[in-house]
């Protein structure tokens, strides 16, 4: 049997952390003043919005630390599955903020208010800048991580929101139609549901144990079906370990059973350079008993 550990060390994404959630909070603080003043639901929305961002920075910032705790007797993966759980639960705050977000929206379509069109430009555009630089930060990382994708996603959705603000406030001022403000909040609602949903998938498939978007299974079966004196496979497994990390379990069928280690740690090499699996464990039969594993029958 053949068990190895290939992982790579996650970036440190600290500073970025500390400075996005630090520009975050003031521009909130800049949103939440200038929102009452102008009398602006986009504006209060938004803050608020981007105030469930600050939260999924900071949690995304403390599932990156857990990640790297080592493993105890206990905890044998160590907490690598908390940047899986960071990204669904930011999902899902966010989506519960659109959907207040959304029927505050319908109320102000009933009842208008008069709002400053000046003032919705200049903080939003504020924001173009706060959330666009915040974004950058974690933009190196997030086709690689779902835990950095996920404070990616929330960055950029946040600047193109903010980008939506400043037209309805120049919509405002060339028309004097207050109802623009509570459409374009509407608007908004649209935009971050639609960038959300693919996290908050992407996230509950690696919570319940699904194969990782960016492994095919097929191709592994057949990869391990190829090897030499491999005649069948069994009780083949492969799961996200964390947003960065994989791993995999398999029992090969070789009925010539005396095989040199070396052919054990070769597939463990080709697993982790090909498919981006660090994590294998392979179990070797000769074939004469019956599979143990009662999914068995679920995977041959």
């Amino acid at each position: 049997m053949s068990h190895d550990h290939q992982h790579s060390t996650p970036t440190n994404y600290n500073r970025a952390f500390a400075i996005g959630i630090l520009l975050n909070l003031g521009f909130v603080g800049v949103e939440v003043f200038y929102g009452v003043i102008a009398e602006s639901l986009a504006l209060i929305a938004d803050a608020g919005h981007n105030l469930t961002d600050v939260l999924s920075l900071v949690i995304a910032w403390v599932a990156s630390y857990l990640a790297k705790r080592k493993p105890t007797e206990r905890l044998t993966y160590g907490l690598r599955r908390a940047t899986i759980l960071s990204p669904l639960f930011s999902a899902i705050l966010l989506l519960m903020a659109m959907g207040a977000m959304a029927w505050e929206a319908v109320v102000r379509l009933t009842e208008p208010a008069q709002v400053q069109g000046g003032t919705m430009i200049v903080v939003a555009f504020i924001g173009v800048i706060v959330n666009a630089a915040t974004a950058m930060l974690f933009m190196k990382d997030q086709k690689n991580d779902l835990n950095i994708k996920g404070a990616y996603i929330h960055m950029l959705a946040d600047a193109a929101v903010s980008i939506g603000v400043v037209l309805a406030g120049i919509a405002i001022m060339m028309t004097s139609k207050v109802w623009l403000d509570p459409v374009i909040s509407l608007v908004i609602v649209v935009v971050i549901i639609h960038g959300t949903w693919g996290l908050l998938t992407d996230s509950l498939h690696l919570a319940v144990d699904a194969v990782p978007g960016n492994i095919n299974p097929a191709d592994v079966r057949n990869y391990l079906l190829s090897l030499p004196g491999v005649v069948s496979l069994h009780d083949l497994h492969i799961w996200g370990m964390s947003t960065t990390e994989s791993a995999l379990t398999a029992h090969l069928v070789v009925p010539d059973t005396k095989m040199e280690d070396e052919f054990l740690y070769r597939i463990a090499h080709e697993l982790h350079e090909n498919y981006g699996i660090g994590h294998s464990t392979i179990q070797v039969e000769n074939g004469n008993g019956r599979p143990p594993c009662e999914l068995a029958n679920a995977n041959n």
